[in-house]
């Protein structure tokens, strides 16, 4: 598919802008990187299943769990701006009443059957419903808005035993790849504090790596689980599509997004994804297929270094690229598999095909919801060139890339026939990797085009985002895995894709490279 003149034109201002605002960055940014202290207590690095195991064998109290946390976020809390509202009081009670069930218990059998999660201290991204806690979204309309119940996946967690110990903060809306916003401000990357987290679900990806939290609850549309966890090198995944609720955060999506939304569990440890995505599927955790015994040896494996060169997004930084090839090389000599190079042309049009799709309507007409009404949350629609005008001045509520979203949402309908080409050729991409990738495939693929890059450049880079985005409105599930650290020391990873419903394919392939590349590595550790 062709670009159009009026395409290419945007494509080559974008990046002469692009070199431009990132070249003034570099200069503005002082050079040496800061990352957050590393953690003192021996209990912030275990992974939450082997946590709730000790707790159940009484090796340590849930109150002495609880405590660790608490203490350990206001450490470094000041340094991320991760958590914008903790509940820590609530947290403690909650841990006393756990011990209180532990010192009773009828066995450790029966405590982990029905709350595998027991005692487990975690956080939630703020843009879900936490009964107490704010639930703005990083809207200033909403700044007093308070949950009064729980979102669908938060109750499931507490069931299970979880503790909540806050909310984590996201970008406005959830609809950009920097976390920050004009209610709770910008969250830091704890291996530099000058880097961005990523977004929406950047608090959570913050408060992972800081060891502030061993489970996050994340949602993602374009990326905003996958993003923050490559950014700050932790575990996230997006779950096949229409598996897990969506129900009880804000925004919730409507008409054709309710396709794309996925809410899925982020980790700091790849064994904890499985336990925490079986809670949050519920009833519907068998779609999934996470009982069946998975034989590596058998998985086909694809693998794609690029989107094919779009226009519209950074070429692949050469550390991402060794990293992705030095688990081709390990998969081929430890596994006796063979990788398949793959070059699937129409991942080229990533981005075009997630903005068409995003604004396409659904089966039964319904228009989607546009994102200038969900700026005015029920009140006046937001008119984004305006305030772009009061944004200039100082005087928007917004932040810029919401108000950039909105006018690029004006400017997507100028062309439906254009955008309607563009949805044909992403149901083609979808039909298309669904019978490449089968029963027993793999497609390793890059998290994004650069490593973590400096706070506010991402409105110099905007698009970057659809080597994640692609995979939403393909509805294909996605783990994202770290590799280590670069020369910089900012976190590598990956994304590991598989067929619709084979999420315990990625999952099993997440969990032997863990094994073989260190998973989740201390911050400040090069």
């Amino acid at each position: 598919m062709a670009l159009s003149r009026a395409e290419r034109f945007v494509a080559l201002v974008l990046r002469v802008l692009s070199r431009a605002c990132l070249a003034l960055l570099a200069l503005a940014t002082p050079a040496a990187p800061r990352a957050v202290p590393a953690p003192r207590r021996a209990l912030l690095l275990l992974p939450a299943r082997r946590l709730a195991a000790r707790l159940r064998a009484g090796k340590v109290t849930c109150r002495e769990v609880v405590e660790a946390y608490v203490e350990r976020i206001r450490e470094v809390n000041p340094l991320i701006n991760a958590v914008v509202k903790d509940r820590f009081e609530e947290a403690l009670q909650e841990a006393q009443q756990v011990d209180k069930l532990l010192a009773e218990s009828p066995g450790d059998e029966y405590l982990e059957e029905k709350f595998p999660l027991l005692g487990v201290p975690i956080t939630v991204k703020e843009a879900f419903a936490l009964h107490g806690m704010p639930n703005t979204s990083g809207l200033v309309n909403r700044r007093n808005v308070v949950a009064t119940s729980d979102a669908a996946v938060v109750s499931r967690l507490k069931q299970a035993g979880a503790i909540p110990l806050g909310v984590t903060n996201c970008s406005e809306l959830c609809m950009w790849y920097e976390s920050s916003n004009r209610v709770y401000g910008r969250t830091n990357n704890p291996y530099d504090l000058q880097r961005i987290a990523g977004g929406s679900s950047g608090g959570e990806g913050s408060v992972l790596a800081a060891a502030c939290s061993v489970i996050g609850v994340g949602s993602d549309i374009g990326g905003s689980i996958r993003m923050p966890a490559f950014f700050n090198g932790v575990f996230g995944h997006k779950p096949t599509t229409g598996v897990v609720p969506n129900e009880g955060q804000f925004p919730n999506a409507r008409g054709v997004r309710t396709n794309f939304l996925c809410t899925g569990p982020m980790c700091r440890y790849a064994e904890d994804l499985e336990p925490v995505l079986r809670v949050m599927a519920g009833p519907g955790v068998d779609k999934l297929k996470l009982n069946e015994k998975v034989s590596l040896e058998k998985i086909k494996f694809h693998c794609m270094d690029h989107d094919g060169g779009s226009i519209f997004v950074s070429p692949v930084d050469k550390e991402i690229l060794q990293a992705q090839k030095k688990v081709v090389e390990y998969l081929e000599s430890e596994l006796g598999v063979q990788v398949q190079h793959v070059a699937i042309h129409k991942m080229k049009y990533s981005f075009q095909i997630w903005s068409a799709m995003m604004s396409s309507k659904d089966s039964d007409g319904q228009e989607a919801q546009l994102f200038t009404d969900l700026l005015g949350d029920h009140g006046k629609p937001v008119w984004p060139l305006w305030e772009l005008l009061k944004w200039l001045v100082g005087m928007s509520s917004h932040t810029l890339p919401a108000i950039a979203l909105g006018l690029t949402e004006k400017v997507m309908k100028l062309n439906p026939g254009g955008n309607a080409k563009l949805v044909s050729m992403g149901k083609s991409l979808q039909e298309e990797l669904e019978a490449l990738l089968g029963p027993d495939g793999v497609l390793l693929y890059p998290s994004h085009p650069t490593v973590a890059p400096r706070h506010n450049s991402p409105i110099c880079m905007p698009f970057n985002f659809a080597y994640t985005a692609i995979f939403n409105v393909l509805g294909l599930p996605v783990t994202q895995c770290p590799l280590g650290l670069s020369s910089e020391g900012l976190p590598l990873g990956i994304q590991l894709i598989a067929a619709s419903y084979n999420d315990h394919l990625t999952l099993a392939v997440a969990r032997y490279l863990e094994k073989a590349f260190g998973g989740w590595v201390l911050p400040g550790k090069i």
